[in-house]
């Protein structure tokens, strides 16, 4: 399983929503293979995501994707991220 977090420049809240998502999906015991990137550079690295994970800001931007777009108000809450990716990912 793949999930990519999506920002503005791909090095700052992106890496964050990383390591949280990496945290909890440790907790859930899933396993899944996590990338930061920008919204520049989704083409190509997100064509095989089951999960973005972003902001507000940005879910426009995504445009059409076969992906389950998750928005995340909070990128240090990890019951926000437990809770939405565990409805997403069943």
């Amino acid at each position: 399983m793949k999930i990519v977090t999506i920002c503005g420049v791909g090095i700052g809240s992106s890496g964050i929503l990383k390591v949280n998502a990496e945290r909890v999906l440790a907790k859930l015991d899933i396993e899944a293979d996590v990338v930061a990137a920008d919204i520049g550079s989704l083409v190509g690295v997100a064509d095989d995501a089951q999960v973005i994970l972003t902001s507000a800001e940005f879910v426009e931007a995504i445009g059409q994707t076969f992906a389950d777009v998750i928005v995340i108000q909070n990128h240090f809450d990890q019951q926000e991220l437990t809770e939405k990716l565990q409805r997403s990912l069943g």
